[in-house]
């Protein structure tokens, strides 16, 4: 192995990016609250209770106006989530706005649901006619409701290719892909309401909420989304410099490029990658920095999952790379010292080791608790015993199968509960910043055992890459 793998890059930190004051957090959720109140209150205000409460089709036809425009809402709040503002990811984490928007998406799309059943239902009422031929005159006779219709099936393979368990079947990038689509079935199912939404055409007030909220979130999306990107990829020019087997199907891949000193990313962060090497090369995965970024160097570790990162290992020198990013909250931003504590498993340990050459902490302040299957699937053992000789980090190594229950132990220590497990191996837990990254239950057990044993919500850290 080249001696440039073995040895970490331990340079000046750069300047962290201030962390997003606690209230921005608030005053956004207060935000998204407000904008449910302000759609209601314009239905309100357009008669809707005084429909509400009239004959059963004007009742229903009310009531689908509200879902409806409830859903377009939450639609275009989920594409605010999407669009990777940094200022919205600053003040509220990845794995909050993950598990926002997957609420949002779910919940915008059962109402949209609703409202297109409620309003087909209350319209056929009203002119005494059959429900499927209502529906057929709707769509065909309305301004707008063709594009609606395509919109809303782009918008059923969306969510119906996010159940958990359509997306275990799917290949990362193909979900990935597919999830695009979203911005697409929004753009096609909401402009009808622009043409015949009764709470829209019914006042200005109305026009100048829907078209301020449609804006702002086209806005971010072409910024943050397409023109962002574009520029960095512009001003960088990433490309392969070389690539480096670390294992069995792990391969670092070093790129280097221009100005690489002005991209504003940090260890444990990630970026969506996209190499210029042949077909393929428009899905996006998302992987870390495995190594401190540091002026003209970037690496990435890779392992082959089956699901296209097996190219990684074929990557030719001079090879363009794309990037979208950094992204991620999985950095040193919040951390001024003290203990530390790295829990990782398998790939996992990418962003960990980064982040193990870049924190300031002190001579054996740092224990990293490493989980692999065998000892052959250990990468980066040599950097990981320089850290240890040099900077006095602590390296523990959990080996073996599973634990035959829901754990992040491996079977050798299942005789011992998480919390128990977790405090032996690193006395001083609870008052230590810990970073986890893992598989997605094997980090939820990870995570239960440490605010088990008493470490501050705030000071554990995780990550949820993908959407």
């Amino acid at each position: 192995m080249p001696t440039t793998t073995t040895v970490p890059v331990t340079t000046a930190r750069r300047p962290a990016v201030r962390p997003a004051p606690r209230w921005w957090a608030d005053a956004g959720a207060v935000a998204a609250a407000a904008s449910l109140l302000v759609v209601t209150a314009l239905w309100v205000r357009n008669r809707g209770l005084q429909e509400l409460a009239g004959a059963w089709p004007d009742a229903l036809s009310s009531l689908g106006r509200l879902t409806g425009l409830i859903a377009s809402d939450l639609l275009l709040l989920q594409v605010l989530l999407m669009a990777r503002v940094p200022l919205v990811e600053r003040a509220f984490g990845q794995d909050r706005l993950a598990r926002w928007h997957r609420w949002t998406g779910f919940t915008s799309f059962h109402l949209m649901m609703a409202h297109i059943v409620l309003i087909t239902v209350g319209y056929a009422g009203a002119a005494d006619a059959g429900v499927l031929g209502e529906l057929w005159d709707l769509v065909v006779d309305y301004p707008g409701m063709l594009l609606a219709t395509a919109g809303t099936v782009l918008l059923v393979m969306v969510v119906a290719t996010s159940m958990r368990a359509a997306r275990r079947r799917l290949r990362y990038e193909s979900w990935h892909l597919l999830h695009l689509y979203a911005y697409l079935g929004v753009g096609l199912a909401l402009p009808h309401q622009l043409w015949t939404g009764a709470d829209f055409v019914a006042s200005p007030l109305s026009q100048a909420y829907w078209w301020t909220l449609y804006a702002v979130s086209a806005g971010a999306v072409l910024t943050y989304r397409i023109g962002l990107p574009v520029w960095r990829n512009w001003r960088h020019r990433l490309v392969v410099d070389r690539v480096v087997a670390e294992g069995p199907g792990l391969t670092s891949v070093y790129l280097r490029g221009r100005r690489l000193e002005g991209l504003p990313v940090r260890a444990g962060q990630f970026f969506q990658w996209r190499f210029l090497d042949g077909s393929g090369w428009s899905r996006a995965h998302p992987y870390s920095l495995s190594a401190t970024p540091h002026t003209g160097v970037l690496r990435i570790t890779v392992k082959d999952l089956g699901d296209g990162s097996a190219r990684a290992a074929a990557l030719r020198p001079g090879t363009r790379a794309l990037i979208e990013g950094p992204y991620g909250g999985l950095t040193g931003d919040t951390y001024a010292g003290g203990p530390v504590l790295m829990l990782a498993c398998g790939i996992g340990v990418t962003p960990l080791l980064a982040l193990l050459g870049e924190l300031p902490y002190a001579p054996r302040q740092a224990t990293l608790v490493y989980r692999a299957r065998s000892e052959a699937e250990v990468a980066f053992r040599a950097e990981l015993d320089w850290l240890a000789r040099h900077r006095g980090v602590r390296v523990v190594y959990l080996l073996g199968p599973r634990a035959p229950r829901p754990s992040w132990l491996p079977a050798s220590a299942a005789g011992l509960t998480d919390a128990a497990a977790l405090r032996r191996l690193a006395p001083h837990v609870a008052a230590s910043h810990v970073y986890v990254c893992g598989p997605d239950a094997w980090t939820a057990a990870a995570r239960a055992a440490a605010l088990a044993v008493g470490v501050s919500p705030d000071r554990v850290h995780t990550e949820q890459f993908a959407w």
